[in-house]
């Protein structure tokens, strides 16, 4: 299987409520399509925007990334022009750009770092907002630094931390052969000595068991499509 855990930087290397739509250019609700032209080749976003009551949200799926559903940060739309980024993304990639006067495309430019490109969304669909999930607390034995490989291809070493945060758990997941950049973990629930992780921001997902030592954790890693074991042990400085 592919081991490449996301492409966080669209311009560089690979590593990750329904609402009607509103006419008009007074309104930016619904699902809009783009294609993103980088150095690497066209890149299709598919970006969903609505606004309840608490204000305007939003998601963000790149499917040849495995992306699917990411939270989006700060939305806005304020006299026709629009704004939203990627929420707990590298380099902080944001949208910047203004609706047509007939409300079927918003055009403007996606920036990421220094790099900055032209990007036209065309609305084709009611509003479908994925929103996060809420994460458990998980008891003492899972937080900590867990590190493992997978082994496909040459290998590829995985670094997996774990903590308590106000809101539930809270991770991330990196590989210090793929420059060791942070990708967020979208859920953490803890069921027993299970572990289940979402990691949307790659389209992947982990599901283990921790041993009775709270030393060892064994299951299998999921990426588009395709499973391969993995197993993490928890680092020295980590143990209970």
């Amino acid at each position: 299987m592919k081991t490449s855990l996301f492409v966080y930087a669209v311009t560089g290397c690979l590593w990750v409520a329904c609402a009607g739509v509103a006419a008009g250019q007074s309104d930016m609700r619904g699902h809009w399509s783009g294609t993103l032209e980088t150095p690497g080749g066209p890149l299709v976003m598919e970006v969903d925007l609505d606004k309840p009551a608490s204000g305007w949200i939003g998601s963000i799926s790149i499917p040849a990334q495995g992306a699917e559903g990411l939270p989006l940060g700060t939305v806005s739309f304020t006299g026709g022009k629009a704004a939203f980024h990627i929420k707990s993304a590298l380099g902080d990639p944001a949208f910047t750009g203004a609706l047509s006067a007939d409300g079927k495309t918003l055009d403007g430019t996606f920036t990421q770092g220094t790099a900055s490109l032209p990007l036209k969304f065309s609305r084709n669909g009611d509003a479908m907002v994925v929103l996060p999930k809420t994460s458990t607390a998980v008891t003492a034995q899972f937080l900590g630094t867990w590190e493992g490989k997978i082994d496909a291809g040459p290998g590829l070493r995985i670094v997996l931390k774990i903590s308590n945060g106000k809101s539930g758990a809270e991770a991330s997941m990196a590989s210090p052969d793929q420059g060791n950049v942070p990708i967020p973990v979208s859920a953490v629930v803890q069921t027993g000595s299970k572990l289940n992780l979402e990691v949307n921001a790659i389209g992947g997902g982990y599901v283990a068991e921790i041993n009775k030592e709270g030393t060892q954790l064994k299951g299998t890693w999921t990426q588009t499509g395709n499973s391969i074991e993995l197993v993490l042990t928890k680092t020295a400085g980590s143990k209970p």
